[in-house]
């Protein structure tokens, strides 16, 4: 099980010489391109001069990129924060490999646990030789399933290996309670992307992935010996199905007040009677009695009860086992590796070929020893010193949001003063944690892959409920170091930026501030924006779900926010698809706030000095052509469907555009008038923060 806060998206950097060791004069903007920047900042290479900025200002600004960029043919997509991850698995490729064949470290440190994972996935002949021995106890415990009664005992076992399974459980903090731990029951199960695609008949795209979907279960389960692997593959579908029609849409799990639903056992056991609920708290080893859990959507789990009682034991027998082989083919023989990547890469993400063993190993060992290995990223790639600098910059941006909520004009002085206590009670943490995690009990072996994977995931398990009982660790992280990406949780009331968010090249050290403060200084307004955005503004300071909004103040609010949707659900990232306005609600309200405070917290950075112009680009020009220029992305076109339909996002293209419709200074930076195609009427442009 694991924790998930709500993750988002980006930060920042604008003091140059802070990252000016990493990047050298000059910038990567392609797979297999590099051009030199100028002091303003903007790349003019990327930029397309026949595209007006008052038209289309993304593809003014990198509408070059966008033509001489290809995909490289192992990514689904490509861009300038994937090319930031790309750098940090180049540095955690050298940190792995060194712990990999460094025949002295000591045993039981952790990069020997490092090199041992790492050696056990690349030792292909072990692999081969045992083929699939290591599952053998799961896949004898799914065949010896004769009664509905052994199903709990089952999904505990399957859910602590880290198989798909219904139902997934996680502790979490109580979000009305947020100095406890609690239990929570949330839907799953699903071996497509997301539920529409099982239920949208009339769309091409989703039929074909259905149907690649039904022979990739029939050749898992071809391939571990089952002689009737084409009918238990239809009737794996046909569950799975049934599991989607219970489900609820993304938008509805959104909601967090919807979401909470405290129940007593007594009362799921009711819910759910087919699952012998005790059975399965037991199995948890908690340590402490559970009396009551978070059913985020109890209506799934009445659904469940029906789904039990309309398939046979052979039909969960079939989808156990199809999950299992789904979650462990990457770790297997190349059949079921080859079978994996042809399904989950090819079909559903448009990829050309695999990513190198090398590369898929050092994800392994970072993804299941994250906390070993940031450890040594620190050591070798981020400097102290940074945290105290990047925590001066995040204070212009949290002076920039507490001036901008004295001019709001919808706001009542109540609501306003409840808003600036938030503000003021947000944590943050930059960098990495102050305390490591401990894996000395953990043992890895260098021929047993399987075996240290289901090792790290009992432990994981184990730290995680554990926590259940005991008063909420707030100094826990949710993202490694090494993680390009940062996120604010409601909970936690917090924002956090990994130290790999804290470099090249998603900064330009060659660049003034006004760049970079789009480029990548725009991302600290927006995690600051997501504690009020649609669902973060219903948590308290404290982190507590409880309204701290006046009626009539929450109803302007939901006034503006309902604009902003219409708005987001007019864009379409591929022919025949749209955006829902609903789902990327949060993101786009912390991309258009983002953008605001951006700007406020620049002139703030100033301290009464005037902004200068470079290049011939004022101030707000650069700092619009950081946004879009950072914001460079391209997807293939699988990819954007998938993005479309799970991602809460917007596309690249739209968080720019879309962001700086609304944003006045835009239009006068670049003399934007009715009927250029950026304009919007000042009466449709939506100001929230």
């Amino acid at each position: 099980m694991t924790n998930k806060p709500l993750l988002l998206s980006t930060l920042s950097a604008a003091l140059l010489t802070l990252w000016a060791p990493a990047l050298q004069a000059q910038t990567t903007t392609s797979a297999n391109q590099t051009v030199a920047t100028s002091v303003s900042g903007v790349v003019r290479d990327q930029m397309d001069a026949t595209v007006r900025p008052q038209d289309d200002f993304y593809r003014h600004a990198q509408g070059g990129w966008l033509k001489a960029t290809e995909i490289p043919a192992d990514r689904s997509d490509w861009g300038g924060f994937i090319q930031a991850r790309e750098l940090v698995q180049q540095q955690l490729k050298a940190i792995v490999e060194k712990a990999a064949t460094d025949a002295a470290s000591a045993k039981g440190s952790n990069a020997q646990k490092i090199g041992d994972l790492y050696n056990s996935f690349m030792n292909t002949g072990k692999l081969a030789e045992l083929g699939l021995q290591p599952l053998q106890a799961d896949l004898k415990a799914i065949a010896g399933l004769k009664d509905k009664k052994q199903l709990a005992a089952l999904f505990a076992q399957m859910q602590q290996a880290g198989v798909r399974t219904p139902f997934a459980a996680a502790v979490e903090q109580d979000a009305r309670q947020s100095s406890a731990y609690l239990l929570v029951l949330s839907q799953a199960g699903l071996g497509l992307p997301n539920r529409d695609y099982y239920l949208k008949q009339d769309d091409a795209r989703m039929t074909q992935a259905r149907a690649a979907y039904l022979q990739y279960v029939q050749t898992l389960l071809s391939q571990s010996g089952d002689k009737a692997a084409e009918q238990h593959a239809a009737q794996v579908l046909e569950l799975e199905t049934a599991i989607a029609k219970a489900q609820w849409s993304n938008v509805e799990n959104r909601d967090p007040v919807k979401v909470y639903n405290k129940l007593s056992i007594n009362e799921l056991q009711k819910l759910t009677p087919s699952i012998q609920w005790q059975t399965w708290l037991k199995a948890q080893h908690a340590g402490v009695a559970i009396k009551e859990v978070q059913a985020m959507q109890p209506s799934y789990l009445q659904g469940l009860q029906q789904i039990i009682g309309q398939f046979s034991t052979e039909v969960w027998q079939a989808y156990l086992t199809t999950q299992l082989l789904d979650a462990y083919a990457p770790y297997l023989t190349d059949a079921y590796t080859d079978a994996h990547f042809a399904f989950r890469g090819k079909v559903l993400s448009g990829i050309e070929k695999n990513r190198s063993r090398e590369k898929r190993g050092v994800e392994l060992t970072d993804q299941m020893l994250g906390e070993a290995v940031g450890k040594l990223y620190v050591e070798n790639h981020f400097p102290a010193e940074r945290k105290a600098r990047v925590r001066k910059m995040v204070d212009y941006f949290l002076k920039a949001f507490d001036q901008s909520i004295d001019t709001l004009d919808w706001m009542s002085e109540e609501t306003k003063k409840q808003a600036k206590i938030k503000l003021s009670k947000i944590s943050v943490k930059v960098g990495y944690p102050d305390q490591w995690r401990d894996y000395s009990s953990l043992q890895m072996k260098a021929d047993d892959l399987i075996g240290n994977i289901r090792r790290i995931r009992a432990a994981d398990h184990a730290r995680e409920i554990a926590h259940l009982g005991k008063p909420v660790d707030r100094s826990v992280w949710h993202m490694t170091p090494q993680t390009v990406n940062a996120y604010y949780s409601p909970e936690m009331n917090e924002i956090v930026f990994p130290a790999a968010r804290l470099q090249a090249p998603l900064v330009n050290p060659q660049a003034d501030d006004a760049f970079n403060y789009g480029a990548l200084g725009i991302s600290i307004g927006h995690e600051i924006s997501h504690a009020f955005d649609d669902s973060g503004s219903q948590y308290d300071g404290d982190g507590n779900l409880r309204n701290w909004w006046t009626e009539q103040d929450r109803q302007k609010f939901e006034q503006r926010t309902g604009i902003l949707v219409e708005q987001y659900n007019k864009y379409s990232p591929v022919a025949g698809y749209f955006l829902n306005g609903k789902l990327t609600l949060g993101e786009n309200i912390a991309d258009n706030a983002g953008l605001v405070m951006a700007i406020k917290a620049y002139h703030l950075s100033l301290e009464g000095k005037p902004a200068p112009v470079i290049d011939g680009y004022s101030a707000e020009q650069r700092l619009f052509f950081g946004l879009a220029q950072a914001r460079r992305f391209k997807a293939r076109e699988s990819r954007a469907i998938m993005l479309v339909k799970t991602d809460p996002h917007s596309p690249g293209e739209f968080r720019v555009n879309g962001s700086l419709r609304n944003t006045p200074e835009f239009y006068s930076a670049f003399d934007v008038k009715p009927g250029d195609n950026m304009y919007l009427p000042p009466e449709q442009r939506v100001k929230l923060w």
